[in-house]
């Protein structure tokens, strides 16, 4: 056994040796004890594959007389046999496997004809507000509405202390019924009197002076007429009735108290009408010009800009669902702003918009876009560039395309610059798709 090792030690020195002129201190390291360990397995031909993975070059191209196996003496009754070591399977070189494209859907985009519009936010405002004030003095005797009560036209609000204004009512309509008696009495006097005179029994005096009665008491009939009318007014005034449709604010006075009172807010309450309700908004005066420019100059009549529509959008929806007219143009700019004012009208049956809710207004420029190139809306990004695409190339490769964007069209919006007709436009995944990744493209329809 002795002599086996040392005939192996010295095979893998000599080995060592070899392998040092052409390979560095690291190689020989590691393949001394593999030599060892095929010494003593007897296992010549892996020591032939080791000179190979070291010197780099195959074993046939360097000869080698293959050493005889050594004989090795017959195992001693009892010791243990050294397992021969397996040989080394060929190392081959796999092939990799090609890596899996992701699959991201894409669209073209489409192409119409869209109406020119511009987008400003303004805010809604009521088409008729009036402040319930008390027109007469007295006590407050009852609120005969809630707070917030939607109510109709005539309907009772408020009614105020009436008994006073009953009672001066009445002695307003005595005083007619008392000068329509002297008036009576005077044009019976002048009567009498003028046949006396006549008869030489009485003088012309007395005729002119009951002239005058009569003349008085008709003058008094109409001023008493006018007392019951006012008279009236009162009693109305305690009153309070809805001037219109609309609905109740809160009431600033309870039962009780006394309103009406030089002096004091006598302001009950509100009543707003809020179906239909305004719009409003102001365009600055660049965006007024362009509008005047695409109409060549001409101005529209009221009749005409009273059909032009518009539409709205709240804050938190999708798409500009209400829709209304046009009711007024301010017929200047405001110098202090530089904004025209512009307010549209619209239905509201259902109080969607409230008075001072902020909305979106889309209003028609007059000009239509022919051939228009529209996007999906679900597609654009947006970053400290502006607003983007992310679009496949011939060669399958996502690229980010910053857009100009114009009007929206439902889920679509156009796009003035930034898209070609041909693109294919990344609608989905698109927190996967980044610039520069090669992917295999998949064909969506995008909904209305």
């Amino acid at each position: 056994m002795v002599m086996i090792m040392n005939q192996a030690l010295l095979r893998g020195f000599a080995l060592v040796r070899r392998v040092a002129t052409r390979r560095s201190v690291l190689a020989v390291a590691i393949a001394l004890p593999a030599v060892l360990v095929a010494e003593r397995s007897g296992a010549q031909g892996v020591i032939n594959r080791l000179w190979d993975d070291v010197t780099g070059r195959s074993s046939s191209a360097s000869p080698a007389t293959p050493a005889s196996p050594p004989t090795a003496a017959p195992p001693s009754q009892g010791a243990p046999q050294p397992q021969a070591a397996q040989p080394a399977a060929p190392a081959t070189t796999a092939q990799a496997a090609p890596p899996t494209l992701p699959t991201i859907p894409v669209t073209s985009p489409r192409t119409q004809a869209v109406g020119e519009t511009m987008t400003l936010t303004g805010n809604a405002a009521a088409v008729n507000k009036v402040k319930l004030v008390a027109r007469v003095v007295g006590y407050l005797e009852q609120i005969h509405v809630p707070d917030g009560a939607i109510v109709r036209q005539g309907d009772l609000l408020f009614t105020i202390q009436k008994a006073q204004y009953e009672a001066q009512l009445r002695q307003a309509q005595a005083q007619l019924q008392l000068q329509r008696a002297a008036l009576a009495h005077a044009t019976t006097e002048v009567a009498r009197y003028t046949a006396l005179v006549r008869r030489n029994a009485a003088t012309q005096v007395e005729v002119d002076n009951w002239v005058y009665q009569r003349a008085a008491a008709e003058a008094n009939i109409i001023a008493a007429q006018a007392q019951i009318d006012i008279a009236q007014l009162n009693v109305d005034y305690t009153q309070v009735r809805a001037p219109f449709d609309g609905q109740m604010g809160r009431h600033l006075f309870d039962p009780g108290n006394v309103v009406g009172g030089s002096g004091q807010d006598a302001i009950l309450g509100e009543i707003l009408q809020l179906d239909p309700i305004y719009v409003e908004v102001n365009i600055s005066g660049q965006q007024a010009q362009q509008v005047r420019a695409n109409l060549d100059q001409r101005r529209f009549t009221l009749a005409e800009m009273q059909r032009v529509p518009i539409e709205v959008q709240l804050q938190g929806e999708t798409g500009f669902t209400h829709r209304g007219t046009l009711n007024y143009v301010a017929p200047v700019i405001d110098s202090t702003t530089g904004t025209l004012f512009v307010r549209g009208i619209m239905p509201n049956p259902n109080r969607t918009l409230l008075p001072g809710m902020f909305v979106n207004v889309r209003l028609p420029m007059g000009r239509t876009l022919q051939s228009a190139l529209l996007v999906p809306q679900r597609a654009l990004q947006e970053d400290q560039g502006g607003r983007f695409l992310l679009v496949l190339d011939q060669n399958d490769v996502v690229q980010k395309r910053y857009v100009q964007l114009g009007p929206l069209v439902g889920a679509w919006q156009v796009a003035t610059s930034g898209v070609n007709r041909d693109d294919r436009i990344v609608v989905g995944e698109l927190w996967r798709a980044s610039p520069g990744l090669h992917a295999r493209p998949q064909p969506t329809t995008v909904a209305e």
